[in-house]
């Protein structure tokens, strides 16, 4: 908008006056961004109606108030990132692919104070690049913005990148930051840090005095659990190295804070992935004696890849038969968990590892699988990924493997159990099946039961159908995890064979698991009806039926859905010999039902619909 035009705007509407600066900059060929349309440039101005022309990305020709684009549309500077996409799109397009950290600094150049928040920094930049690009991007070009002098990172999204007047070095920005916090895990995090930038180059700054801070966090914080207070020993101690300080002087020591074997548990549970091979070998320094009984104490509850750190720690110190009668004995008992499956139908063909692994592939390690998934399934809060049942799916030769050595009758329970199970989707069940199959045909007949009993269509009542879906609910979030839960606590009490807990449990997951898939089926089968499309012509569900009996003795039934009989009250379900015979006949048909070793005949004397009685 030229000043004539602003000053006619501000004649109409003196309330404009504060606004002048921001209508002036309203002119044409400038760009912005609308809170609504988003960026877009505007093209022109309309005299006669007073309207901005605007064209949005998705919105060309808009015409809009100035007054209304006062507190909605923001003009970017020409030297916004978004501009220069616009007017520079080579220049831009090659900053993008080569220098990520130099398109951040021209980025900030056109933020007053050369300074915004990392919110503002990473919407400009995915709007820059792309949605569906900036994520990728975005998480390799903030290692190069973080390592160059020229930039000052955030700790918090809600903190700004600085463009610095004076370029600074990654270890004395590390140095400032650990100077400015007051935080023993932040502390720990940079002195890491630090060490990581340090290499063998000179390290400029106190480092001494970054020792003694981190020293003090380390024995004084009380914001630190066990894990991350031996961690920062660990980093305090490397960086004392570094320095050439005696870690022997500072306290408390690595030792000192694992010197309770039964710690062991809880602290590994929270180390960080890189500390794990130096923690196993801190425990055999600090229990020589307890160490080996330690480390199967944390195979069996490890995870991730704390598990092939600690079996390759027993490994090389010499304890490969101990290893493989410990994970037979917990095959037997049903106490393999699942990162330790999964670490052994990983490493099944590996040379290295065949004479430990060799008597365990077997169908029992399947089933041990199955349970595994299952039991990890039933815990899961959300639809997260299940590792064990991924490997099962994508390893072809797996399940080929596991049942080598199996006889038809074990292959058709483990069949079964994987029809049964909550891990997998019934596509990918019916394409493990589809393996079973290719080794014994026999089970075929699993599949083709399951196809059967899913052809016919249930009618039910919304009454009905409602009740059994609690009743299906119930099972699935209450009693089956509170059984799953049930046999974890028993398998804790020793040997299995004399565990009587264990047992019934199980017993009691077989029953839950056959009532779940059951109901799993009748739901998948039902259609509701409200029972309108019966008619008097002749008996449907939906019916209300008078009958008389060979002997004249006359009854009235109600035939509805599946789920529906109320014997006492003469409703039936047409499910029931009685309601199957009475459907399709008409009024004057005659009917016999055998019920048990009896036989009766009926005549129907008059038709009427259920709907009609209401």
């Amino acid at each position: 908008m030229n000043s004539e035009a602003v000053s006619a705007l501000i004649a109409k509407n003196p309330s404009l006056k504060a606004s002048k600066a921001q209508l002036e900059a309203m002119e044409p060929g400038s760009y912005g961004t609308h809170r609504s349309w988003g960026f877009g440039q505007i093209k022109s101005y309309d005299e006669a109606s007073q309207k901005l022309i605007i064209d949005f990305q998705n919105k060309a020709g808009h015409p809009m108030d100035p007054a209304f684009c006062i507190g909605t549309l923001q003009i970017l500077p020409a030297n916004h990132l978004l501009v220069r996409k616009q007017t520079e799109p080579d220049v831009i397009a090659k900053l993008i692919a080569n220098d990520p950290a130099q398109l951040v600094v021209e980025g900030l150049l056109s933020y007053p104070n050369n300074a915004a928040t990392a919110i503002e920094i990473e919407i400009t930049l995915a709007q820059v690049i792309g949605e569906e690009k900036f994520k990728k991007w975005w998480s390799a070009a903030k290692k190069a913005v973080a390592k160059d002098p020229r930039i000052a990172v955030p700790a918090k999204k809600t903190e700004c990148y600085v463009l610095r007047e004076v370029p600074v070095s990654a270890e004395d920005e590390i140095i400032e930051q650990f100077n400015g916090t007051r935080s023993a895990r932040r502390r720990i995090a940079l002195a890491e840090d630090l060490i990581a930038a340090s290499g063998s180059k000179e390290v400029k700054g106190d480092l001494k005095a970054i020792l003694a801070g981190l020293a003090e966090s380390v024995k004084d914080s009380n914001q630190l659990d066990a894990a991350e207070r031996l961690y920062g020993a660990f980093v305090r101690d490397t960086l004392a190295s570094l320095v050439g300080v005696d870690i022997a002087t500072l306290s408390p020591s690595q030792s000192e804070l694992i010197a309770n074997v039964r710690d062991l548990v809880a602290i590994s549970e929270k180390i960080p992935v890189q500390f794990q091979a130096r923690f196993l070998d801190l425990i055999k320094d600090t229990h020589p004696i307890e160490y080996r009984d330690a480390a199967f104490t944390l195979l069996k509850t490890s995870q991730g890849k704390f598990t092939t750190e600690c079996i390759n720690f027993l490994v090389e110190n010499g304890h490969s038969e101990e290893l493989a009668a410990a994970l037979k004995r917990w095959q037997i008992e049903q106490n393999l968990r699942a990162p330790v499956l999964l670490w052994i139908v990983k490493n099944r063909h590996s040379k290295k590892f065949a004479k430990l692994l060799n008597d365990l592939i077997t169908p029992r390690l399947l089933s041990a699988i199955f349970f595994a998934i299952d039991y990890e399934a039933l815990q899961a809060a959300s639809a997260r990924r299940i590792p064990l049942a991924d490997i099962l799916s994508e390893d072809t030769d797996l399940i080929s493997d596991l049942l080598s050595t199996a006889d038809p009758e074990t292959a058709r329970d483990l069949a079964n159990a994987l029809m049964l199970n909550q891990g997998f989707e019934e596509l990918t069940k019916k394409s493990l099946l589809a393996r079973f199959i290719k080794i014994f045909p026999g089970i075929q007949s699993i599949v083709a039961k399951d196809a059967e009993s899913t052809e016919e269509q249930l009618l039910v009542s919304r009454e009905s159908y409602e009740s059994k879906r609690v009743e299906y609910e119930t099972i699935v979030s209450k009693k089956i995890p509170e059984n799953s839960k049930a046999i974890a606590v028993a398998r804790e009490h020793g040997d299995l064979k004399e565990n009587s807990e264990y047992k019934m449990a199980k017993q009691d997951q077989t029953v839950l698991m056959a009532q779940k898939s059951q109901l799993e089926k009748e739901l998948s089968r039902a259609r509701i009806t409200d029972f309108k499309e019966a008619t008097v012509e002749q008996i449907s569900v939906g019916s209300v039926v008078e009958v008389t009996s060979a002997t004249g003795k006359q009854a009235r039934y109600t035939l509805l859905g599946a789920w529906d009989s109320v014997p006492e009250k003469n409703i039936l379900s047409y499910k029931t010999p009685l309601g199957l015979a009475l459907l399709g006949k008409k009024t004057g048909d005659t009917v016999k039902v055998k019920i048990g070793s009896s036989e009766e005949t009926y005549t129907v004397k008059s038709i009427g619909r259920y709907v009609d009685s209401l």
